[in-house]
């Protein structure tokens, strides 16, 4: 699409924003001509006035900006209308910024919706980098994520997967929807663990829109909302309709979590010795000291970071790795063959298993390599003046890393476009964040907390699927017929719904 056309089609709404942006455009060149003047910046691709390079991010950001990396080198500087921005598709320069400068790019741009959904950015996520994120990040990962923590739960995620299991057998003979089977299982991992008990029975899923509520916070956070790059004009938010539906979404939510957080108070009710994290949170709410005081708005907002951020990445790991199993069966068949082998008759798989499981583990590795959940990292903030591979970057730049276009850099990786696991076996790579060639949950201070319990519900899922049955696609579908079209947002999974013919292996 040609620029005036896209600035037709996307950007003048109204003869109104027209002329305010007219009115500014001395303001942007000006100041972006003493920018030029005072850093030696990166490489950049032309821009246009008053947008700079925002035409060129188009509808998937993650593929632009790997055809402007390939173009222009591994880290480059855009303007993304006022926002000064840089973005890296390395190893190398994300080992530059998420280890070499961490501490400089800790910090987190307040994003307009990220704002509205959670709470005035008061959750671990989008937080800027001071006292209180150090607070509530410390919490996190001593009290909510640890590794007790996550262990303490195993019997969940057992009696989740043999849920999930028994949900698709009935469904045999005829398809069933591995997708959907696969978001339910996500998130009645996470309602139990996070919020006290699943919502899928009665109903209680459909009723509350779940699934609704997630694709829409999923796509308001997307990272690429044109109101995000012009912070002097939150009026676009209203023009463009944004703001009404980040209204809704956040009242959705708010109400959801209002009547969650009546329950965990309610002195009548009896939950035995289990505590979800939501007890966690009102203990240390309770007992916390007065330098941090956590208010109910603080509550809420971890507990969406939990809910909708651990549910998302669960289920678009789980659903882009049987598709591309399905898709390669000689791939499956030997995953098979290691499961089978090391479980036996068993019809359970059990955790202690997993770490037997080596040509799995591969596979889930290969899974974050070609599909990470989040395809470009949540946006860093610089807080001070830095300098990477001889480049001057001014504080208040914001960073990106395109850990999609890392996953498929032929620097790193020999056949980067290929699905195939025996690149990990024998091989030291992992995700944990000291590999910058695979950043799946990213590295760092502002690196995911939640690596171990998002992999623990993963792993056993995937095995306890390899073991109970054998898949194929329905009759006259073949690999080639499926979808693979991702929708981009904060995370990214297919389109299409995964349909198949899971047959079970035990009869």
């Amino acid at each position: 699409m040609a620029p005036l056309q896209w600035l037709s089609a996307h950007f003048l709404p109204s003869l109104l924003v027209a002329l305010l942006v007219f009115i500014s455009l001395r303001y942007f060149l000006s100041k972006e001509n003493r920018r030029k003047r005072s850093f030696n910046l990166p490489p950049s691709p032309p821009k246009l006035p008053i947008i700079g390079n925002l035409h060129q991010l188009g509808k998937m950001p993650h593929l632009s900006l790997l055809q402007i990396a390939k173009k222009f080198g591994p880290i480059v500087h855009l303007q993304l209308g006022e926002i000064p921005t840089v973005v890296v598709s390395s190893a190398g320069m994300a080992k530059e910024v998420l280890k070499t400068h961490d501490l400089a790019l800790s910090s987190r741009p307040q994003i307009y919706s990220a704002k509205h959904l959670f709470y005035d950015c008061t959750n671990v996520v989008f937080s800027p980098y001071g006292a209180y994120w150090r607070h509530i990040r410390k919490i996190c990962i001593l009290e909510l994520l640890s590794v007790k923590r996550v262990q303490s739960y195993s019997f969940v995620r057992q009696e989740e997967v043999a849920r999930l299991v028994s949900r698709i057998a009935e469904s045999y003979p005829n398809t069933t929807n591995l997708t959907k089977m696969l978001g339910l299982y996500a998130n009645d991992v996470l309602c139990r663990i996070v919020l006290g008990r699943d919502y899928s029975r009665g109903g209680d899923y459909d009723r509350l829109g779940f699934q609704k509520m997630l694709e829409d916070y999923q796509v308001l956070l997307g990272g690429f909302n044109l109101g995000d790059f012009f912070p002097s004009m939150e009026f676009i938010y209203t023009l463009n309709g944004i703001k009404s539906k980040l209204q809704n979404t956040f009242k959705r939510f708010d109400q959801f979590f209002d009547e969650v957080l009546k329950e965990h108070l309610n002195p009548n009710e009896d939950k035995g010795e289990f505590k979800d994290l939501i007890d966690i949170l009102l203990e240390i709410q309770k007992n916390q000291d007065t330098e941090f005081p956590l208010t109910t708005d603080n509550l809420k907002a971890i507990m969406l970071d939990m809910f909708a951020a651990g549910t998302d990445t669960t289920f678009i790991t789980l659903d882009w790795g049987m598709t591309e199993l399905i898709i390669k069966p000689q791939i499956m068949k030997k995953a098979q063959a290691e499961v089978r082998q090391v479980v036996g008759e068993r019809r359970v798989v059990l955790e202690s298993d997993l770490p037997d499981l080596h040509y799995m583990r591969a596979i889930i590795k290969e899974i974050f390599r070609l599909h990470p959940p989040v395809p470009v990292l949540v946006p860093r903030e610089s807080m001070e003046d830095v300098t990477i591979d001889g480049y001057d970057i001014p504080a208040k730049t914001r960073f990106y890393v395109n850990v999609w276009a890392i996953g498929r850099d032929p620097i790193s990786w020999e056949n980067p476009e290929s699905f195939d696991p025996e690149r990990f076996m024998n091989n030291s790579i992992d995700f944990k964040g000291q590999d910058f060639e695979l950043l799946p949950f990213g590295a760092g201070r502002r690196g995911c907390p939640a690596i171990v319990f998002g992999t623990a519900v993963v792993e056993l899922a995937l095995a306890q699927l390899l073991h109970s049955f054998d898949w194929e696609l329905p009759s006259g579908i073949q690999a080639s017929d499926l979808d693979m079209t991702e929708l981009f947002g904060i995370s990214m999974h297919r389109i299409a719904h995964l349909i198949v013919v899971a047959k079970p292996h035990f009869s």
